[in-house]
């Protein structure tokens, strides 16, 4: 039974671009992971459903209550946690009845919600703030624990329909495990955006939005990235089948003008003795049969150059970045870093910590949030002074990419920054790595801050990894934050292309594996200590 009903649905920007068009489909009850590179369309089309914004033209239908959780919370001034979690009028009034003013307003306001501080507090518990009290507000909270607030929130609604974008972004390893464990128990119709992997495994199907559409795949993510990788194998295989056909046809069709030529020159030789008005004839008549010959087999090749393009194009889709990167090899004994007993504003416990890193090691630097993992690396990567201990860096260049993406000049194309980067790289070389990157035509010439978040990232990369000198110690700091799924294979591939060390935090086990972690260190209570990987979800 539908839960929710797209019909011809239609939404524009105020600048009459289009990011739907009589789009329709419907979602019943079960988990649905909605996946789309960004900027397809998919938070406009959560806000849609949630009432946030209107439809050009079209309907959408929800049957029942909607709880809607967006990417960024809007939370202005210093709300308290009831207010966030909308149940203040049912505190006051409860408050107000038990210091023994029996208001009508109050009863009226309390309704059926007699319980709401017990419900309020299973919440939150069930998502890891069961220390956080109604009055607290929102300031004393992390980002990640306004994110569980906001869950909290909508979960206290009893909602049949939940439509969440990005649920998992700022939380913690301990955090999302905690999330994925309470929307495994959910019954209702859910439809959520999402790029963490182990989350879209948890779901029943997946909605891929694309080119006008939303089609929909039986299963988890897993199946549905099975079921992608046998038609990018279709797709190779039809792309090799089409070339032959294309190589055919060509010679087919030198061939057939070939012999076209041989019969005219032949008949030429040999039909000296008949009357000049049969000979005319004949050679209309060979004239006409090499036209239709020769018309026939150009038809036959341009069918098969379309084919190719066709081809080539479902390959192209499906946008890959493939690259060697020679000049980043580290000798396996090598030390690129080591430090000692560091310490900054008494963030790590005692004298601080130690840090070595030699070779081309693959580390991932885990722990909950706020515990000093950002500010090791800026350490690491010389960006913050210590107030103790002592540092050591090999002479090969170590390069930190933050959060924001910020290393290259936004107002500058990826061009020119990849120039001011290599300056004394080829221009064909240059050019060739763009396209790699898949930075082809006009792309290339664009200002970098009008990139997408993907584009920035592969623009970033670009520039890093092929930098003179190229570096021997990369540092990454929750670098799949906010990417699409698409971008997140793009970092992987270009990491697993890397052969000098990196030190890498991040929250995603899937993404870690993919990029062949081998070394994995704790920060906890100050203190750093390696152990094996993390037990899975």
């Amino acid at each position: 039974m539908s839960k929710i009903v797209c019909s011809a649905l239609s939404f524009s920007w105020p600048d009459d671009t289009p990011v739907f068009q009589d789009l329709t489909f419907s979602v019943g009850v079960g988990r649905t992971g909605l996946v789309a590179p960004n900027g397809a369309g998919k938070s406009t089309l959560l806000k849609l459903m949630a009432g946030v914004y209107e439809p050009l033209s079209g309907s959408v239908t929800t049957e029942g209550v909607v709880g809607y959780l967006p990417q960024t919370l809007p939370l202005a001034g210093e709300p308290t946690v009831a207010e966030v979690l909308e149940i203040a009028p049912v505190v006051r009034a409860l408050r107000a009845i038990e210091a023994g003013d029996a208001g009508e307003e109050h009863f009226t306001t309390i309704g059926n919600d007699w319980d709401i501080e017990e419900r309020a507090r299973v919440e939150l518990g069930r998502l890891g703030l069961p220390d956080v009290t109604l009055d607290r507000t929102i300031g004393t909270l992390s980002g990640g624990q306004i994110v569980s607030l906001g869950l909290a929130a909508q979960l206290l609604k009893q909602p049949d329909v939940l439509l969440l974008d990005e649920p998992t972004n700022n939380l913690d390893r301990a955090a999302r495990r905690r999330l994925h464990d309470v929307l495994g128990e959910w019954r209702g119709c859910l439809l959520l955006v999402s790029h963490d992997r182990a989350l879209l495994d948890r779901m029943d199907r997946i909605a891929e939005l694309g080119h006008g559409e939303i089609r929909f795949h039986g299963g988890n993510f897993s199946d549905y990235e099975a079921a992608r990788q046998a038609a990018r194998e279709v797709a190779e295989k039809n792309l090799r089948n089409a070339e032959q056909d294309l190589k055919r046809e060509k010679r087919e069709l030198q061939q057939a003008r070939e012999r076209s030529a041989r019969r005219a020159a032949t008949g030429a030789r040999t039909n000296t003795d008949i009357p000049r008005i049969i000979k005319g004839g004949l050679q209309r008549r060979a004239q006409e049969s090499a036209g239709k010959a020769d018309t026939m087999h150009s038809q036959r090749l341009d069918a098969a150059k379309a084919k190719v393009d066709e081809a080539d194009r479902a390959l192209r889709e499906d946008q890959t970045i493939a690259l060697s990167l020679p000049d980043t090899d580290v000798p396996a004994g090598r030390t690129v870093f080591n430090g000692q007993r560091m310490q900054v504003r008494s963030l790590f416990s005692g004298e601080g910590v130690d840090l070595s890193i030699r070779g081309p090691e693959r580390i991932a630097l885990l722990g909950a949030n706020g515990v000093g993992k950002s500010t090791l690396l800026r350490l690491v990567a010389g960006l913050l002074t210590p107030d103790s201990g002592l540092m050591t860096r090999a002479d090969g260049r170590v390069a930190f990419l933050s959060q924001k993406l910020d290393l290259l000049d936004l107002e500058r194309s990826t061009m020119d920054n990849l120039r001011s980067a290599a300056p004394h790289l080829p221009l064909s070389e240059m050019m060739h790595l763009l396209a790699r990157f898949l930075f082809r035509g006009e792309r290339a010439n664009l200002p970098v801050g009008a990139l997408s978040g993907g584009e920035r990232l592969r623009a970033t990369l670009l520039c890093v990894l092929r930098a003179e000198p190229a570096p021997q110690l990369l540092l990454l700091d929750e670098p799949t934050n906010n990417l699409d799924l698409v971008s997140v294979e793009q970092l992987t591939s270009a990491l697993n292309a890397y052969r000098g060390a990196f030190v890498v935090v991040s929250h995603d086990d899937r993404f870690l594996a993919d990029i062949g972690v081998r070394r994995w260190l704790y920060l906890a209570d100050g203190k750093l200590t390696e152990s094996g990987p993390p037990e899975a979800d």
